[in-house]
């Protein structure tokens, strides 16, 4: 989730409309195409140029997990934005299946037609479906090794899932080692109450402000990790190195972190 664009044209310059589910369309500035669900707010965005790499930082951020997990073999994300972290991890990660879970087919169609999100394989499942349907169904218990969750609606006031039923059954889902990664944004009233449901649920928690923006990545563990600086800085060398990603950022920011726990 993204603020409003000051400078941005009118929104709405291509619409999918599917009665039932707020409309999508899209922007352009400098290079950039933005993705919008009949508001101003920004749902997501590519820059057209580098279609495949990740434009906005706090989405660069929901991929945090690589510092523990280098090699995962199921990925899912909840909310599909503008494709980024689905085409991203696709791509990236070909030992991997990725899903990802959408409820509004609108964000789909725009997706398909001017986010470049290929079409399902054998590896890729987009699936039109409430997001909590999908951890709560049995079948998808532990099974999944990373869980990244960004779920808003066009109004984007806080996460439209943020129960305790919710963020347990996000658990239930992923494997011993796996992590759930999710944005809070939204009103400040909503960052407390979200924390403090997660942590009473994951075995260990923590999160990074966006320096940006207003986000905060959360990053929920199922068993809590051994935090060692050094060896961090190396994979994030090599994060750098292999996919682009400023990963060096990631440890200060939970070094920071940790520090402020103190």
């Amino acid at each position: 989730m993204h603020t409003p664009l000051a400078t941005a044209p009118t929104y709405g310059d291509i619409v999918f409309n599917i009665s039932g589910h707020p409309p999508a369309s899209i922007t352009e500035h400098r290079g950039v195409r933005y993705l919008h669900l009949g508001t101003p707010w920004v749902q997501g965005a590519m820059r057209i140029e580098r279609p495949g790499m990740i434009e906005l930082s706090y989405v660069r951020m929901m991929m945090m997990w690589l510092l523990f997990m280098p090699q995962p073999r199921h990925i899912v994300q909840l909310g599909l934005g503008s494709a980024a972290l689905t085409k991203f991890c696709h791509a990236r990660f070909p030992q991997a299946r990725v899903t990802a879970i959408e409820l509004n087919p609108n964000v789909i169609a725009i997706c398909a037609s001017q986010f470049a999100l290929p079409p399902n394989d054998a590896r890729l499942n987009v699936i039109e479906m409430n997001a909590l349907d999908f951890v709560l169904d049995p079948v998808n218990q532990d099974s999944i090794d990373i869980l990244q969750v960004d779920l808003y609606d066009e109004d984007a006031r806080g996460p439209v899932l943020d129960t305790t039923e919710f963020y347990q059954a996000c658990s239930d889902c992923l494997h011993a080692e796996g992590m759930m990664l999710t944005n809070v944004f939204g009103e400040f009233s909503s960052y407390d109450s979200n924390l403090q449901t997660i942590a009473s649920i994951f075995d260990a928690v923590v999160w990074v402000p966006e320096a940006e923006d207003e986000n905060i990545v959360v990053i929920a563990f199922k068993q809590s990790p051994l935090l060692e600086f050094n060896l961090l800085y190396e994979r994030a060398a090599a994060i750098k190195s292999s996919l682009n990603l400023p990963a060096k950022s990631w440890v200060t920011g939970l070094k920071q972190w940790m520090l402020n726990q103190q």
